[in-house]
């Protein structure tokens, strides 16, 4: 998939959170697909694109990224996150939905499904913020440059230098083949933050208003959380271990998979897609 057909299936929805933007593939029962920080739809082109036979798949942009464009004061916490999805599903006439998540999106999606367990017809979480792990301790020096005011530079400078995108100052450890990331794909994870000074508030915001007390909270309701699940991770993730796969294991009521992808990272959904495509096709028969 090119950019161009991704943009043509871009469509909006005015939800009290903000104009929310969405790309969406397919038909039949919905599924919903939530990326992480300062990514942003982009990262889920070869699920929509592979997997649009199977359902109405729905790649949204979180509040202070992509293309969703929210009011300078609106809150863009988890919490808020999740209430935006109860206001998306509802403006779109989505009863049940699968979720699909990586990265901040899978704290999202924790927080919307323990809130709204009759919502969700089932669950897939890739490496990202569970309970108490985040924000990751070898994000720490990132957290402290946003916090000095430091972001609209780097974000320029990830434009505008893609190798330092790639490199160990930045994204680098995000990914498993950094080097093979695509201008293109550079180009629409970052220019959309520098489109405004407010829109890079916004990520500004998000980054700065890191939370795990959010994810702590709803461990009780996720213990009681019977949505079927696949926990897909990447074993090679510097910040996000694959212990906290067997602790979503062991928490959720399931029923519960957890497949290991060796030498995977973070992104490994984008870079790794022919492997887990095929695992959440076999998901959403078998929740079916």
């Amino acid at each position: 998939m090119n950019r161009t057909q991704f943009e043509a299936a871009r469509k909006f929805v005015t939800t009290p959170s903000g104009r929310i933007s969405y790309v969406e593939f397919g038909n039949g029962p919905a599924a919903v697909f939530i990326h992480g920080v300062i990514v942003n739809a982009w990262l889920w082109r070869q699920q929509l694109e592979d997997l649009s036979d199977l359902r109405r798949c729905i790649a949204i942009d979180l509040m202070g990224h992509g293309a969703t464009k929210i009011a300078p004061d609106q809150d863009v916490s988890f919490d808020a996150q999740a209430d935006m999805l109860l206001q998306l599903a509802d403006a779109l006439g989505l009863d049940q939905i699968d979720i699909v998540a990586n990265d901040s999106g899978i704290g999202v999606a924790q927080v919307f499904a323990a809130r709204n367990p009759a919502r969700v017809r089932s669950l897939v979480l890739t490496n990202g913020d569970v309970h108490d792990n985040w924000p990751p301790k070898d994000f720490s020096g990132f957290l402290d440059m946003v916090a000095a005011g430091g972001l609209p530079d780097t974000l320029r400078r990830m434009l505008e230098d893609k190798d330092f995108y790639r490199g160990p100052d930045a994204m680098a450890g995000a990914y498993e083949n950094p080097q093979a990331v695509s201008d293109e794909t550079i180009e629409a994870y970052v220019l959309p933050h520098l489109t405004s000074p407010e829109r890079t508030n916004d990520l500004v915001r998000f980054i700065t208003g890191f939370d795990h007390a959010q994810t702590v909270r709803v461990e009780a309701k996720l213990k009681q959380l019977k949505a079927p699940t696949l926990v897909a991770w990447g074993t090679d993730d510097p910040f996000f271990p694959v212990k906290w796969a067997y602790w979503l294991k062991d928490t959720l009521a399931g029923p519960v998979t957890v497949e290991e992808f060796p030498g995977g990272r973070m992104f490994f959904p984008e870079e790794r897609s022919a492997l887990l495509n095929p695992l959440i096709r076999t998901h959403w028969q078998s929740a079916s």
